[in-house]
């Protein structure tokens, strides 16, 4: 089930706007220059490696949770003998969550340092809830992967099957440019805070990260921290425990971390990730290129709706405009609910999103299923920004020489692991892609057979 339930921070009221009155608008018009700037950052890595406990600690750190919903947390998990996990139960808000300890939907969640505002997307590490998974990082500017320095934790996470790899692979293919790698867990027994075991983890992730098409001395950072403690979070760590490091806590990494500007004068694009009804059509997603704001009239692709917007909200605040990079709920006229499906794009008039049954892409093939051979007539899964489709290859038309990055002469029928391929892929609903040169959010995708990526790509021609 892809639908993201949106979940109420604990401390708040739902944040519908149901049976309440509309919040006057916030003039944002002369704001916008001088405004914080947001970053979405996905929580990732392999199943208990601690993400939802880290991300509680950053939100009871920023206070965003007050210490008295803490001490309930705290009650709570004790009652199911599960009493390292209070901190978790901040993001995993679900009886289903908790009793299991697993992430199943993204939770979702805000703080602020000072230069920036932050969304929280706590992606569930375990494999069978790999599309929601990626349906979070689809959303995200700055990766955070969380790994466990436990002894056999790291490993477990790390070798072929756990999900550390797969959720780099795909990290990186949803456009996730740059990855902090915190190494949590170092107050664990086992490592006791130890530079021996954080470098052994660091040198084995390297390589593989660079594999991954990371380029380690720019866009990656590692930092050791303990989540469940709150070490090395907000503050760094102190030398007393940890005599050995001495670079930035986790927020000063966050509010560093650079992320390419987007055009806010841009064509207008929004995935839609969800919609509901509430005085009208409400959609949500993320906008990837251009602004909106109160009084647009766009389309929802590639339906080829015609709607007007009639309110749009930022977390709970309704405002005039907003850029790119903003999670938004907009209120729609014009539209009835039942005819939108996550996946489709809200995009402007002028220059709308291009709606295919058919596209080119070049594909990575990271790691087919035993015996599997990729040729003409190969079925997947396509995981595109929001949508998710099922799609097949309907032609190999060349394979791409890794070294010289050029085009082989010889006529290519099929391919194996590794092989880079460009080929035409089919799918069995009218979608909305753009080719990657032009908007890489919506132009990068991955190819997935029975709960495994198999290839990662990116639009070459609609």
């Amino acid at each position: 089930d892809t639908k993201q339930d949106i979940q109420a921070q604990p401390n708040q009221a739902e944040p519908t706007v149901r049976n309440r009155e509309i919040p006057p608008v916030q003039d944002q018009e002369d704001e916008l220059d001088n405004q914080k700037r947001h970053l979405n950052v996905v929580f990732i890595g392999h199943v208990d490696a601690g993400k939802s406990t880290t991300g509680g600690q950053i939100l009871f750190l920023s206070g965003q949770v007050d210490e008295r919903t803490i001490q309930k947390y705290e009650k709570e998990a004790k009652d199911k003998s599960r009493e390292s996990w209070y901190m978790a139960y901040i993001m995993d808000t679900n009886e289903e969550e908790r009793v299991k300890g697993k992430t199943v939907e993204v939770g979702r969640a805000h703080f602020e340092t000072e230069s920036t505002r932050f969304t929280i997307l706590d992606a569930p590490g375990h494999k069978s809830y790999v599309p929601n998974m990626i349906s979070g990082a689809s959303q995200a500017d700055v990766g955070v992967l969380v790994i466990s320095a436990r002894k056999g934790e790291f490993e477990t996470g790390y070798e072929r099957g756990g999900q550390t790899r797969e959720h780099v692979q795909l990290a990186k293919t949803l456009g996730v440019t740059k990855l902090l790698v915190v190494v949590n867990k170092m107050d664990d027994p086992t490592v006791n805070w130890a530079k021996e075991r954080y470098d052994e983890i660091e040198s084995k992730m390297i390589p593989f990260l660079k594999q991954s098409g990371y380029n380690v001395k720019k866009d990656v950072m590692f930092l050791p921290i303990s989540g469940l403690i709150g070490a090395n979070l907000q503050t760094r760590v102190d030398k007393s425990i940890c005599s050995w490091w001495d670079g930035p806590c986790l927020f000063e990494a966050l509010d560093a971390v650079e992320v390419p500007l987007r055009d806010p004068k841009g064509p207008f694009r929004m995935p839609i990730l969800d919609k509901f009804k509430d005085m009208g059509t409400v959609v949500m997603g993320k906008v990837e290129f251009g602004s909106v704001r109160e009084g647009d009239s766009l389309l929802v692709m590639p339906n080829k709706d015609q709607v007007k917007v009639v309110a749009v909200f930022i977390d709970e605040n309704r405002v005039r405009r907003a850029g790119p990079g903003e999670n938004l709920r907009i209120r729609l006229s014009g539209v009835e609910e039942e005819d939108i499906l996550s996946g489709f794009v809200l995009s402007c008039v002028a220059n709308p999103v291009p709606a295919v049954t058919e596209f080119v892409a070049q594909l990575q093939i990271l790691e087919l299923l035993d015996n599997a051979i990729f040729t003409a007539g190969y079925k997947a899964v396509l995981h595109i920004h929001s949508v998710v489709e099922e799609c097949e290859i309907v032609e190999l038309l060349q394979q791409i020489d890794p070294k010289t990055k050029k085009p082989m002469k010889k006529k290519v029928l099929f391919v194996k692991n590794g092989a880079v391929v460009v080929c035409r892929v089919q799918v069995s609903n009218t979608i909305c892609v753009e080719k990657f040169s032009d908007f890489p959010q919506l132009g990068r995708f991955t190819l997935r057979t029975e709960g495994k990526t198999v290839a990662v790509g990116k639009v070459t021609g609609v």
